[in-house]
């Protein structure tokens, strides 16, 4: 058959991508993979080792600097301080409180800024700055009523104890959440304007008595003695008492009779020989104002120079020279008696 006559054959070729050995890498490749992946390590090492390097090296230069400027802000520190003790300028410094000039420059403001109809005159504020300043702020300022100028005192006593006493429970609080760090108390007032007159001859005629000038007031059965307030503020000694509260322009208001009274007795009290207090009562030209300081604090005790037609200025002593029979002397409380 002519079919199966022909001779045929069949190659057969192995691919040319199949490795030898059974599919098996030749040992040079694996020896070649070994050695780059090592490379590769050692190459990750330098790399890491020197970065470390740099960033210890720069680390150290920046401490350098560091000390350096640390040093030169300390040197330029003690420089300034020994030119300052140097100069010996109080206007510069009120010791540890505000810095002179910003001790001025807050009552420029609160002057050029006060001249609505609520504020206090600025012949008053420049008083009562001026009284601060001289006492030597910061000290212990006890202020008699909240107000317009609430934080300016505050401020003005940087550093030091400034207290204020309230008759309005809510103006209070709401106060102290204005101002954080605010320390106030609210007084229960148990007198009106209307009482001054018979409130004022009780007092004279207790006046050796209950209503003494010298005696502890948490004890007091004096009706004008405010003894209902915290207890440790009756052991402060006050420097400086502003009496700017509570009401007193109505005839149901509660009057400042107490308060002034209380201040008072609160500067006679101090027990540090040769201590004295300044007492500030404003609204002075008012009648209950000037008739109540004039008969517990005293004509003798004002000092015209730093007083205003609206603001008087006392300076009442406490220590062993304090007079404990009665708060003026012969003269002073003959002329009181007779208005």
């Amino acid at each position: 058959m002519k079919g199966l006559g022909g001779q045929k054959v069949l190659l057969v070729h192995s691919s040319s991508n199949k490795p030898s050995g059974g599919g098996a890498g030749s040992p040079g490749m694996g020896r070649r993979r070994v050695w780059l992946v090592l490379f590769l390590a050692l190459f990750a090492c330098v790399s890491l080792a020197s970065l470390l390097s740099s960033a210890r090296d720069a680390s150290s230069a920046v401490g350098g600097r560091r000390r350096a400027q640390s040093a030169a802000v300390a040197k330029v520190a003690v420089s300034a301080a020994a030119a300052k003790g140097r100069r010996g300028d109080a206007d510069d410094a009120l010791g540890p409180g505000l810095p002179g000039y910003v001790f001025d420059a807050l009552v420029q403001y609160a002057v050029v800024g006060g001249n609505t109809s609520g504020s206090m005159p600025a012949a008053d504020v420049r008083a009562i700055a001026a009284a601060l300043k001289r006492r030597g702020a910061p000290c212990n300022l006890l202020v008699f009523g909240l107000g317009g100028e609430t934080p300016l005192w505050r401020a003005l006593n940087h550093g030091g104890r400034t207290v204020f006493l309230d008759e309005n429970q809510w103006y209070v609080s709401h106060l102290e959440g204005r101002h954080p760090g605010l320390e106030a108390y609210d007084v229960a007032y148990t007198t009106t304007v209307r009482e001054f007159p018979d409130l004022l001859e009780a007092a004279r005629a207790a006046r050796a008595a209950e209503c003494r000038p010298v005696q502890n007031l948490l004890f007091s059965d004096c009706r004008l003695a405010i003894n209902d307030l915290p207890n440790h503020l009756y052991d402060v000694a006050w420097d400086v008492i502003l009496v700017d509260g509570p009401r007193g322009y109505t005839a149901s208001s509660p009057g400042r009779m107490a308060a002034i009274f209380t201040a008072g007795v609160l500067a006679r009290a101090r027990k540090e020989e040769g201590a004295a207090t300044d007492v500030l009562v404003h609204d002075y030209e008012r009648e209950v104002e000037r008739a109540c300081s004039r008969e517990f604090l005293c004509e003798e005790n004002r000092v015209p120079e730093t007083s205003t037609r609206s603001l008087a200025h006392f300076v009442i002593r406490g220590g062993s020279a304090v007079r404990r029979e009665s708060f003026c002397g012969g003269a002073g409380a003959g002329a009181t008696a007779a208005q």
